[in-house]
């Protein structure tokens, strides 16, 4: 396994229905490093983002979807790239995080 860093192990955070529905609970979902575990993301969250307190993390591998797409000689087909997803729960007495803040 390579050698991952804090600032390398969450990519993005996914804003969706679901996810903005979470918030409430204080429970934010960010799109992580697939060799990435539950210790080194709550790591990387409190680091990244003053004042938080992560009271429990759950992790979603996803699979790649398959693709099929037309070309000269016939059907092709090949797969996306493989994803993590985090969701970190916050303690009560935490900070939110602030890239949520605003949406």
């Amino acid at each position: 396994m390579a050698d991952i860093k804090y600032y390398d192990v969450i990519l993005k955070p996914v804003i969706t229905e679901k996810s903005m529905a979470g918030m409430g609970e204080k429970k934010y979902t960010f799109l992580v490093h697939t060799d990435a575990n539950k210790s080194m993301i709550k790591e990387a969250v409190e680091k990244m983002f003053e004042g938080t307190k992560v009271k429990k993390v759950n992790t979603i591998n996803m699979d790649g979807k398959t693709k099929s797409r037309r070309s000269r000689q016939g059907m092709d087909s090949g797969k996306t790239a493989k994803t993590k997803k985090a969701i970190v729960q916050l303690t009560e007495d935490s900070k939110d995080i602030e890239i949520f803040a605003g949406l």
